[in-house]
């Protein structure tokens, strides 16, 4: 098919729109090139980090591409993963316990043997680590992104789900139409908060350690951890300082244009306020290259299923009957295989730790489940009301809505050597100062969730409130508290999960080569990373999984079914 059968008028004029898009996409193609040089470089161990602030903007433009990568494949997990869960019952008995126990999971613990292995497949090119650096932000973005999806899939209205089934809606009309557009803000909003996520371990995955050797990659996570462990404060300066110039940059270009294209998508009956606005989107929907590029990827895109619907029922019937008995059968039989055989090497080498041992990660399981307790408590009490004011408040979210932005998605770790300093000084003990390291992490993921609730509540029963005359009470009681129920339920669910991860970070740092270690499991879990102690970081990994894995089997599923049929607005 040629392209003129899309009928893509041809224009003499090219406008200013037409050159800054233009511009980025040279700017992207030099991305390309430059990264292709960088994966396919030659690997070596002890990679030197220089401190000059000369080097930042390149390790700058590394960490955001691993950044971006890293989302792309969150995204099309997200989409595949919280669909399947939310549309099949089946599926989802087995999906959620294992995102679960996929959240729960510490970077740390996998991160040492998955590096290894990564790295004797790929010994000669940087390839395998640029993977493992991608695959640990990866698992710093996905999982918020994929329980806001399938919350959001779950508080469609059920009478929108029967208009999509008199119209005889297929399973990808209805994604399209139905499931997709209705759960876009949540999903704008948990994009931003998981990108800023990936971050939280950049120190730890840019520059990370296994014995006497250092596996680093140029970037900001790297030059930070080299200065932090050196004392250098001008480099930590410089360093914080062009993490906030990315951070900036990203947000007025990418989530700042997303944000305002999401508004679209806002159900609701009436229509009110001002519709917020963004100088990058009107560039690009006044360039004459980006809407018919657009126009032309879509067109194709259908074309490309239509063909593919065509192709389908010309499949013979045999094949499709060894799909529907053969192969099923031989794939459960290999993971089972695989999962015994994973089983049996992992009871035998956490059989290698001693029942004192055993009893010690118990009781520090329990002095780092307070803190999380803390963490949530304290964060919850500060993100509702600040939450609802930026999303319900059109001038005061013109004002704080970018400043959270740019707070949310500056990595936390790179502030902690600024806040022992602070801690020092005002003599606080780390035993309390590692909770608060753990809230500068975590407490994002409430006021997102919160941010997104306000704003998606619709403008209709808000204007019902005021037309009834509701009391500030009566109005949080009856509207906006239901409305966020099921967005607060996602964003403690995900704290949680991150509080736990950040507590690996938290509770053991070191500053100009001193250590500050708090009690609790996620310092044992740093403790057996840096001591080459695997049968203790499996055992400290493993107790860690099943506390969370039993919490949101006891606690947060309940939350999401009273958060489903008591309290959403939708049912």
């Amino acid at each position: 098919m040629s392209l003129w059968q899309f009928n893509i008028p041809l224009r003499k004029t090219i406008s200013l729109s037409d050159v800054f898009v233009l511009a980025a996409l040279g700017a992207l193609l030099y991305a390309a090139l430059t990264l292709g040089r960088q994966w396919t470089g030659v690997f070596h161990a002890n990679t030197e980090i220089s401190l000059s602030p000369l080097a930042l903007p390149g390790y700058t433009f590394f960490s955001l591409m691993r950044g971006v990568l890293a989302y792309f494949c969150s995204l099309a997990f997200t989409l595949v993963y919280g669909y399947v869960a939310a549309n099949n019952k089946r599926a989802e008995k087995i999906l959620l316990p294992l995102l679960d126990i996929l959240q729960s999971l510490p970077v740390l613990s996998f991160l040492p043997a998955f590096l290894l292995a990564i790295i004797y497949i790929f010994p000669n090119s940087n390839f395998g680590l640029e993977l493992v650096c991608i695959l640990a932000i990866f698992t710093g973005q996905a999982w918020n992104m994929t329980f806001s999806f399938y919350n959001s899939l779950h508080s469609i209205p059920s009478e929108m789900r029967e208009v999509a089934k008199i119209h005889r809606f297929g399973w990808w009309r209805r994604f399209m139409q139905l499931e997709l557009p209705y759960s876009t803000i949540g999903l704008v909003w948990n994009s931003m908060m998981s990108f800023a996520g990936g971050w939280f371990f950049l120190t730890v995955v840019e520059a990370a350690s296994i014995g006497n050797f250092d596996y680093r990659l140029p970037g900001l996570g790297s030059y930070m951890a080299v200065a932090s462990q050196a004392g250098n404060v001008p480099a930590m300066i410089y360093g914080s300082i062009a993490m906030a110039v990315m951070i900036v940059a990203v947000d007025r270009l990418l989530w700042k244009p997303i944000v305002v294209w999401s508004d679209k998508f806002k159900f609701e009956e009436t229509s009110g306020g001002v519709r917020p606005k963004s100088f990058v989107l009107d560039m690009l929907r006044s360039s004459h290259i980006a809407s018919r590029s657009a126009a032309f990827i879509k067109r194709l895109f259908e074309s490309t299923g239509r063909a593919f619907k065509r192709v389908l029922p010309a499949v013979p019937a045999t094949p499709h009957v060894i799909k529907r008995s053969v192969l099923p059968i031989i794939i459960l039989t290999a993971l089972a295989a695989l999962s015994i055989f994973g089983a049996v090497k992992f009871v035998g080498l956490i059989s290698e730790v001693p029942g004192g041992d055993w009893m010690d990660l118990i009781v520090r399981s329990g002095a780092t489940f307070l803190r999380v307790i803390a963490v949530l408590v304290l964060s919850t009490l500060w993100t509702i009301p600040a939450g609802v004011a930026i999303g319900r408040n059109e001038k005061l979210a013109r004002v704080l809505q970018p400043l959270v932005q740019i707070a949310a998605s500056y990595p936390a770790p790179m502030l902690f050597p600024f806040v022992i300093v602070l801690l020092n000084i005002l003599h606080i003990d780390f035993q309390i100062g590692a909770m608060v390291l753990m809230m500068l992490g975590t407490q994002w993921y409430i006021l997102f969730n919160t941010i997104a609730g306000a704003m998606a509540i619709p403008s209709d029963l808000v204007e019902a409130a005021r037309t009834f005359r509701f009391g500030t009470v009566q109005k949080w009681k009856k509207l906006i508290l239901p409305a966020l129920f099921p967005f607060l339920v996602t964003g403690w669910l995900t704290a949680a999960g991150g509080a736990w991860n950040a507590s690996i970070v938290a509770e053991f740092e070191t500053f100009s080569k001193t250590p500050y270690v708090a009690y609790g499991i996620g310092a044992k879990i740093c403790q057996a990373t840096n001591d080459n102690n695997f049968a203790l970081l499996a055992a400290s990994s493993f107790l860690l999984v099943i506390i969370v894995v039993a919490t949101n089997r006891f606690f947060w599923k309940r939350l999401y079914k009273i958060a489903e049929t008591r309290y959403s607005l939708n049912k």
